[in-house]
């Protein structure tokens, strides 16, 4: 039956039909390949889909599932996909869901990282970045506007952002450190003054009602989503599997100090932090693969976000461009095996990036399924959440200075990349313009002005 006959047959009473394997299948394939927009784009484009369309889940179910993918570190909207996975068609669901979320992107960001390291220096590609370089600063500082409109709600909590800025810009603190110091603010501050740590959130109630769904408001949790102590701790015992031997077969061949093993214990810790969105573990990824690990430089990281931004699938895989580009500078397999090392790699940092995201749903599930009421940010969550718009903030700042100032204070200001930014800020903030729209614009102007300087 055709997604059009299926709706016709739901406009007129009709009972969703049971959904085949394959025709899982298919949509979540296809959702790997169309999730472009960020979060706020994918998470409406599965609205559209399975609540709207196809009636796979009820409002108020797929709500009550995305409240609890918001609170967990880690991609929410791989999450939400890996949640509906798992809830109708058990753990295999699960993981095909999440799974093809990931995939196709990760296979894209492979060869778009291999064109960028092979042909980068080439006019062509060079001049595109040109233009790309400004609208990521636009876009990072859209995103801190963004989440601080939404979680900057009075005095306490812009206290919080503002001192989480000053410790990431001035004192150079990690931003671990940040986070367990926002959290540790709001446990203490939620017991003292709660009223000031209630943030309501940002995807209100269930109030629409699009016709029957498969997974209704009142359907009964399916026997393989009901709580049992033997269920979540099976599933902590296999995820640790799958950390720790892949982690103790690199450590065995390789040795602690290797690249590849440095790899995935700083992406499992990353994959931690993730609290607020991608944009929130930036920081923490430039800190470690660029200051401290020298993976890649500051102009590599901003041409990874670049990518990352438009090719479809969670922003975080931003860190399959780093993996890539730290496997391929180190010619971890030799100068002869360049592609391979940063393939390697960049599947490797995929591999330990999304693991915790899949055990934090599949064990958490039924934990959630057991009631269906919305769930709420805890005080310290949104503590965490305002320390994270200062230091969004900050790498808003560490972008611009490196695009006007490419050589330094020392050096020139660039003003055709402040022409790019500023014409990307208003496309923007003024005229809400899709990112994609925005950053193939961008990337045509600089593409020109390259052309032009070298006529």
């Amino acid at each position: 039956m055709s997604d059009q006959a299926r709706a016709v047959a739901f406009d007129q009473g009709g009972q969703p039909a049971p959904i085949g394997f394959w025709e899982a299948f298919a949509f979540w394939l296809k959702l790997g390949f169309i999730s472009f927009g960020g979060p706020a784009g994918q998470i409406s484009i599965m609205h559209q889909e399975l609540v709207e369309r196809r009636r796979w889940i009820s409002e108020k179910r797929f709500l009550h599932a995305l409240n609890y993918c918001m609170v967990l570190p880690g991609p929410e909207a791989q999450q939400l996909a890996t949640y509906i996975g798992w809830l109708m068609r058990r753990t295999w669901g699960g993981v095909i869901a999440g799974g093809l979320f990931v995939l196709p992107s990760l296979f894209i960001l492979i060869a778009l990282s291999w064109v960028y390291m092979a042909f980068g220096q080439v006019p062509l590609v060079a001049g595109l970045f040109y233009g790309i370089k400004p609208a990521v600063a636009a876009i990072v500082a859209q995103a801190a506007h963004r989440i601080g409109s939404r979680a900057l709600k009075n005095k306490v909590l812009w206290g919080i952002a503002a001192a989480s800025f000053v410790a990431i810009f001035a004192l150079n603190l990690p931003f671990p450190l940040i986070v367990l110091g926002a959290a540790a603010v709001g446990y203490v501050g939620g017991r003292v003054s709660p009223e000031r740590f209630k943030v309501g959130g940002g995807h209100g109630g269930a109030d629409n009602s699009y016709g029957a769904a498969l997974i209704d408001d009142h359907t009964p949790t399916p026997d393989h989503a009901r709580f049992r102590w033997s269920g979540l701790i099976g599933i902590v015992l296999v995820c640790g599997l799958l950390w720790l031997v892949p982690m103790g077969l690199l450590t065995t061949l390789y040795g602690w100090t290797h690249p590849l093993t440095q790899m995935g214990w700083f992406f499992t810790k990353a994959a931690l932090l993730t609290f607020g969105g991608a944009y929130a573990v930036l920081p923490y990824v430039y800190q470690g693969a660029v200051t401290h690990y020298g993976w890649l430089n500051p102009t590599q990281m901003m041409d990874g976000l670049a990518l990352g931004e438009t090719t479809p699938g969670p922003l975080i895989m931003v860190v399959a461009f780093v993996g890539f580009v730290g496997g391929y500078v180190k010619a971890l397999f030799g100068p002869e095996s360049l592609f391979l090392a940063g393939a390697v790699a960049a599947s490797l940092v995929t591999w330990f990036t999304f693991l915790p995201s899949f055990m934090f749903i599949l064990a958490g599930g039924p934990l959630v399924e057991s009631t269906h009421n919305e769930l709420q940010f805890t005080a310290p969550l949104t503590a965490i959440t305002a320390a994270v718009v200062g230091v969004i903030l900050n790498l808003a700042l560490f972008f611009g200075y490196h695009v006007l100032w490419p050589q330094g204070l020392s050096g020139h200001f660039d003003v055709a990349s402040a022409v790019i930014a500023l014409g990307a800020a208003v496309a923007l903030f003024r005229y809400k313009r899709n990112v994609i729209h925005v950053i193939a614009a961008c990337a045509v102007v600089g593409l020109v002005l390259k052309l032009l300087a070298l006529a």
